[in-house]
């Protein structure tokens, strides 16, 4: 169990920038690579993520250790995945410098976060709480969350765009396809703001702190065959944005006539558009037959 008293040995500027020079390591755009320098900036999101000693934390892209450090000093365990092989080899070392004898609380799985499965994890994780790759976050949040049930909260770093999409409300004008599948698997809400000044390369766009509340009580179906529904539904609903969900889905139901019929059998009206519908009237309409 994690002493709440200690401190670890935080990452600052220098030392980011000194690691990455041993390890020959130029970030790149293709692996969406920004690394967190500020030490308050990672201390935060911890705070936000509302995570604890009883807490097993997965972590997607750990890339220099910065956000794991600050993780090991308040939970249990640390799983973190790292597609770099040079920076997932390299981050258990850095856990033994800035905080010796703390290595055994820490796993490193060497993977595609798009692609990673439960038994490559291990463990059973509580909770996500990861900068994510900005090129392929949303997709690798909803799988996560779709693979790993046990996780009961996520705090992402995303940009600040996702992060407003993400947590939109029916009728807004970011309202749309991460929002609702978002929505299904629990409660969505901005956690904050992220300046880019506290990452090393500085990145052109400003990020934000998402943070969802895994449904308690969902009053839905969640496995993984009624997912694959919802969300062909939710697809076909916003591909077209102008039409009437009834033009929108005919694809989908076979015929504009059959979309109607289970529009109406979902009471929900024929002639509204996707972006006024919550993720409860979209469950509706995906059980429908």
């Amino acid at each position: 169990m994690p002493d709440s008293s200690r401190r670890v040995a935080l990452l600052g500027p220098a030392e980011v920038r000194s690691l990455a020079a041993d390890l020959d390591i130029r970030p790149t755009k293709t692996l969406g690579q920004n690394f967190v320098h500020d030490a308050n900036t990672v201390r935060r999101i911890v705070v936000s993520a509302g995570v604890g000693p009883d807490d097993t934390v997965l972590e997607v892209g750990p890339g220099l250790g910065s956000l794991t450090l600050a993780l090991l000093d308040v939970v249990e365990h640390v799983v973190a995945v790292e597609i770099d092989p040079v920076l997932a080899q390299r981050l258990p070392v850095t856990v033994a410098d800035r905080a010796p004898g703390e290595t055994s609380r820490l796993s490193v799985v060497g993977a595609d976060a798009l692609r990673v499965r439960a038994s490559d994890i291990g463990a059973a994780p509580t909770a996500l709480v990861a900068n994510l790759p900005y090129n392929v976050a949303v997709p690798v949040l909803l799988h996560l969350m779709s693979e790993l049930p046990s996780i009961r909260t996520a705090l992402v770093m995303v940009q600040a765009e996702v992060a407003d999409r993400l947590a939109a409300p029916p009728g807004s004008k970011t309202y749309g396809v991460p929002s609702v599948k978002a929505a299904w698997f629990g409660t969505v809400r901005r956690a904050g703001s992220v300046g880019n000044s506290v990452f090393w390369p500085v990145p052109k766009v400003e990020s934000g702190l998402v943070r969802i509340d895994r449904h308690p009580d969902p009053q839905w179906p969640m496995d993984e065959a009624f997912r694959k529904i919802l969300f062909a539904v939710v697809d076909a609903a916003f591909a077209q944005r102008r039409k009437t969900l009834r033009a929108a889905l005919a694809g989908w139901a076979g015929s504009p006539m059959e979309a109607e019929r289970r529009l109406t059998a979902a009471r929900i009206d024929p002639s509204a558009r996707g972006e006024t519908l919550d993720v409860a009237a979209f469950v509706r309409l995906a059980l429908t037959q």
